[in-house]
């Protein structure tokens, strides 16, 4: 919604056919692509007068587009103790093993208790300031049930270091990122690729769907069969691309959802009825999608050295692990 406080701007489309999002971006370049999405997204973009909620809309050359910014919040988040697992620390970053659980930035409905307001205390003033009051030090995101491995800059040079690297998807340097997921089924061929855009859903605001290539953002997922169970194989994913939600939607794409996915594996929660029952008190307890990063490799942005860390496979995901072994 539009606000009588909100800061308008407006500027004409030089290029057209292009996605609202990307116009926007060169449009207004002190603005994040994912800060104007959600600012589509809140009703907050007119195109010729008309609004526009759709970030991948496009738009044609001399559109006039009148962005309505809000005004900064006044909150900042707070300080709090919270126990964090540090796999490794120096002057430019820390790395956090997440539990599940934990959201990782202040947000509608999770104010305190975040990732941030831990380090906030943690850090204290050294943290970057590049992400914002909110987001400070955020480099990339863990979903709130995705455990593992997150790197957190700590000091402004750091988080552009960091975020060049999660922009180049490790083409051109040492960055890696694997996660263990648990799935229905045994995906065919067991290694292999996973290639499918993903844009958010026009049904469901809360999801991600796969959708032609023009109309999202390039998603590619490289998985292997790792184990194999009575209705379930543990997957080990490496990602290409970082997208929201990639690997769950991916793997639910190809009829594999996530073993505890609320979100994308509802059709397939009658599956559960065939495990045994020791398994099946086990999924109920790990209340979540079964995912975790378990690795993260990227090179140091001060000093170049590749740092490598590997996460152990937590509790909640190891005892269902260990119960389906058994069936």
């Amino acid at each position: 919604m539009v606000d009588a406080l909100d800061e308008a701007r407006v500027g004409i489309v030089a290029d057209g056919g292009i996605r609202l999002d990307r116009a926007l971006v060169a449009l207004f370049p002190d603005l994040s692509r994912a800060r104007l999405q959600d600012l589509v997204r809140d009703g907050r973009v007119t195109r010729d007068g008309t609004p526009v909620r759709d970030p991948s809309a496009k738009v044609a050359a001399g559109a006039q587009i009148v962005l309505a910014v809000p005004p900064p919040a006044d909150a900042e988040p707070a300080a709090e103790a919270v126990d964090l697992a540090i796999a490794y620390e120096d002057d430019d970053l820390v790395v956090i093993d997440k539990p599940a659980g934990l959201v990782v930035h202040p947000a509608p409905g999770h104010e305190s208790g975040t990732l941030v307001n831990a380090l906030i205390a943690h850090c204290g003033a050294s943290l970057s300031g590049i992400g914002g009051v909110r987001r400070p030090g955020i480099v990339h995101r863990l979903d709130k049930d995705t455990s593992g491995l997150i790197v957190v800059a700590k000091n402004d040079p750091a988080h552009q270091g960091l975020t060049a690297q999660f922009a180049d998807h490790g083409r051109t340097g040492p960055l890696e990122r694997a996660y263990a997921a648990l799935v229905w089924g045994i995906p065919q061929p067991r290694t292999g690729t996973i290639q499918a855009s993903l844009a958010r859903s026009r049904h469901n605001r809360e999801k991600i769907a796969v959708v032609s290539d023009e109309s999202g953002r390039h998603a590619v997922t490289h998985y292997t069969v790792a184990e194999t169970y009575p209705e379930v194989s543990l997957v080990r994913c490496r990602l290409e691309t970082g997208r929201t939600h990639q690997i769950r939607v991916h793997l639910a794409h190809r009829g594999h959802p996530l073993l505890g996915d609320p979100v994308y594996g509802g059709a397939f929660r009658t599956k559960a009825a065939r495990l045994s029952a020791p398994a099946r008190d086990a999924l109920t307890a790990l209340g979540r999608q079964a995912l975790h990063a378990e690795l993260l490799g990227f090179s140091h942005p001060r000093t170049g050295e590749t740092l490598r860390f590997e996460s152990p496979i937590p509790p909640d995901i190891a005892a269902l692990m260990d119960t389906l072994a058994k069936a």
